[in-house]
């Protein structure tokens, strides 16, 4: 591939998948179709996201903590489980492909905006958070399963993850979208060693999507703390609704 439009095309999409991605979930459903008009195969399209997705964590967690929001270590707890889960996710992503996969994910997505709708706001952090004791041992039980899912296709894992921590951890979404970022970048590392061992991955394309990725994550990530929860949920719904759309029709 010369430097033509087709850089400045994966930069562009990265930018807003990242922003995407750190806000609610779903920016691969930019990424992936993209990486595969531009020759790629569905299975190398996936392992070569997996890259933009690293480096995106990576600066989405620094946006985070330049504004001092963290919930380690309980976010450690919970990414470790997710790693586990990715392993085996990635693997099955390899060889599977998942067609009616796709509309059971959209039944969950419209799932999961409506209980982000209805359940009361003071599961949404205004009581105090519970990411101790058996309330964490549930989180880390969950998140094994978020991993497989995320290992295996990444798009969309971040609404699941915005689910449970608000839910069971009654953490704010502010908080939960650092944890989930956190989580992301430690499971995602599995995921690429995964696809690098079956040689899955664009590694140029794959850092350049990253340019746009790591940009869009670095200001939505700082964008997120100062407009704060209200302005997330909106995003978030909004998001929801759209990859349910996508995955149910297209």
């Amino acid at each position: 591939m010369e430097f033509s439009w087709e850089y400045i095309l994966l930069i562009a999409v990265g930018t807003a998948a990242g922003f995407i991605n750190t806000l609610a979930g779903g920016g691969s459903l930019l990424t992936l179709p993209t990486l595969i008009f531009m020759g790629l195969p569905p299975a190398v399209a996936n392992g070569t996201n997996r890259i933009a997705i690293l480096i995106q964590t990576f600066f989405a967690i620094r946006g985070f903590k330049s504004k001092g929001v963290s919930t380690f270590p309980f976010s450690l707890y919970v990414a470790v489980s997710a790693l586990f889960g990715s392993i085996l996710g990635a693997k099955l992503a390899i060889d599977i492909k998942g067609e009616t996969f796709n509309k059971i994910l959209a039944v969950i997505m419209v799932l999961v905006v409506l209980m982000i709708v209805l359940k009361p706001k003071a599961s949404l952090g205004d009581l105090e958070e519970r990411i101790t004791g058996k309330y964490r041992w549930i989180s880390v039980f969950l998140f094994f399963f978020v991993g497989i899912y995320g290992g295996f296709i990444q798009a969309g894992v971040g609404f699941f993850m915005l689910l449970i921590l608000p839910l069971v951890n009654r953490l704010s979404l502010v908080k939960s979208n650092a944890t989930k970022v956190f989580v992301a970048f430690i499971y995602t590392i599995a995921a690429v060693v995964v696809f690098a061992l079956e040689d899955k991955i664009n590694y140029k394309l794959g850092l350049t999507l990253a340019v746009g990725n790591a940009t869009g994550a670095w200001f939505g990530s700082r964008w997120s703390v100062d407009k704060g929860d209200k302005a997330i949920k909106i995003f978030l719904v909004v998001m929801v609704m759209a990859l349910a759309a996508k995955l149910w029709f297209f």
